[in-house]
């Protein structure tokens, strides 16, 4: 078996599980030979070990802190458009069999002559988010005192500050994947997030600001004092900006998108669309549309699992394919979908680095990484000057998809009116209602100043949730749906 590990040379994934779990390359080799026993097409074994380590504070005292570990492996088996899974929580040689055994009986039902051609993963491999040592390793009294250093700076921001809740998430999991084509592929992947909430309170009301950032990289990279005491400060300005929020307005108008985080427009409206398997089922809008228009000309749509560091970036998928840059819409045209290894059989098309899933115990599927339209060419300002009656949307809670019907929901929790060309006053409790195929279409102007959220997006899918990002340049859309309440969908998304 092939054994084309991590890119770090420090870490090997496979000798990791060795040492843990006794399971060798030739146990793979016999697993996984079994699994193909029944004229399978094609299987493979994800295995996973995580820990998760979090401090929680509020009202600067240590309100929870818990460290736990989980580990596992996954058996896949393919048979056309058919797939077997099992997990078990205990990895032993007698488990490993008996999952491999159990995929192979669910996936043995062939309903037509022809084997799938599972593709390969091919591609460069990436190294993008190098960690010097594990979060395990970090004392508990520096997770404590960083939160602790956010409370004072929150605090000291404005007196109007009467509580504060500070929060950081870590997580190391190292996978490995083992296919019945004879490779192995592993990786090392860390990540951190950080949570501030401020509650102010003036003249009797109070509201509340929210702030969260993280990535793929070190605590010290994350945490440093600067960073910190700047996004105190900004949950600190937005539970002030709450407080001023006047009643969103409702019906049809012109709404421009601030740079960054309302990405989640892009991620909603049309990503899950994007997706190849309900591209394959033909329950997406967009199922059989590759090569028309989909948006004005002004939109150009990427999804790009390679940027250093980012929340949504893999070195490989969960799969085991390298991840990659995939233009999705050029110039308002379809192009392309973000595939998995089971849907790029079935399409005859190639691996996208797409093929993704929550943990061991969850069976891949199509999922975004990071998503976003590229900058255009016009100055943000003279985007906002062109609405005379409008709404100016800075950040979003979240929101919902119907993969079939390609509606969304999603609301705004930064929001503000815009008046003849000039923004004005807060508004709270905006949503956003539109229809996937035909928002784009609605793109008139795009800004140059593209940018990527902070590092806090988990999509949901299909009950799963994994970390994603999103970006997006100051647009504008013309006479887009304001007001209304959620719907339910087979996408989500939450920050």
């Amino acid at each position: 078996m092939d054994k084309s590990l991590s890119s770090r040379p420090e870490f090997s994934p496979a000798a990791f599980f060795d040492e843990r779990f006794g399971v060798t390359a030739r146990d793979l080799d016999r697993v996984l030979g079994r699994a193909m026993a029944r004229q399978a097409d094609y299987a493979d074994l994800y295995f996973e070990y995580r820990t998760n380590d979090q401090v929680h504070l509020e009202e600067g005292l240590v309100k929870h802190a818990s460290v736990s570990t989980a580990n596992g492996v996954g058996a896949r088996v393919l048979a056309e458009d058919k797939t077997g899974y099992a997990f078990t929580d205990d990895v032993t040689i007698k488990n490993l069999d008996s999952a491999v055994r159990t995929a192979n009986v669910i996936a043995s039902d062939r309903g037509s002559e022809l084997p799938a051609r599972v593709p390969a993963p091919a591609g460069p491999r990436h190294d993008l988010y190098p960690v010097p040592h594990s979060f395990a390793d970090v004392p508990l009294e520096r997770k404590i005192g960083l939160l602790q250093d956010l409370d004072r700076f929150a605090r000291k921001a404005d007196p109007r500050v009467k509580g504060v809740f500070a929060s950081l998430l870590l997580e190391n999991k190292v996978v490995l994947i083992a296919s019945s084509q004879g490779w192995v592929l592993g990786d090392l992947q860390p990540l951190v997030r950080c949570n501030i909430r401020c509650i102010v309170e003036a003249d009797g009301k109070r509201q509340a600001g929210y702030f969260g950032w993280g990535g793929r990289m070190t605590l010290d990279d994350c945490t440093d004092t600067e960073r910190c005491e700047a996004h105190a400060r900004e949950a600190v300005r937005r539970a002030l900006v709450n407080l001023e929020a006047a009643a969103a307005p409702a019906g049809p108008m012109d709404v421009v998108l601030g740079p960054g985080w309302p990405g989640i427009l892009l991620h909603e409206a049309i990503g899950h669309g994007l997706e190849a398997d309900f591209n394959r089922r033909k329950t997406s809008a967009f199922a059989g549309r590759i090569g028309e228009r989909v948006a004005t000309e002004l939109c150009t749509v990427v999804d790009d699992g390679t940027i250093p560091s980012r929340r949504g970036s893999l070195n490989v998928d969960d799969e085991g394919t390298p991840t990659r840059r995939t233009v999705l819409i050029e110039d308002g045209i379809l192009r392309g979908y973000m595939h998995d290894r089971l849907n790029a059989a079935l399409l005859g098309m190639e691996l996208t680095g797409n093929g993704r899933r929550e943990s061991y115990a969850h069976v891949p599927m199509p999922r975004m990484t990071n998503t976003f339209m590229l900058a255009g060419e016009e100055n943000p300002e003279d985007i906002i000057r062109s609405v005379k009656d409008g709404l100016y949307a800075v950040s979003f809670g979240g929101g919902q998809v119907d993969i079939t019907s390609g509606k969304f929901v999603f609301s705004a929790n930064e929001a503000y009116r815009i008046e003849d060309g000039r923004i004005t006053h807060p508004v709270r409790d905006a949503t956003l209602i539109g229809n996937g195929p035909d928002v784009l279409t609605r793109v008139s102007r795009v800004g140059t100043d593209l940018a990527l959220d902070d590092g806090i997006g988990t999509c949901g899918k299909d009950g799963q949730g994994v970390p994603v990002g999103v970006g997006l340049p100051t647009i504008r859309v013309d006479q887009i749906v304001v007001g209304g309440t959620s719907v339910r969908g087979a996408g989500s998304f939450q920050g």
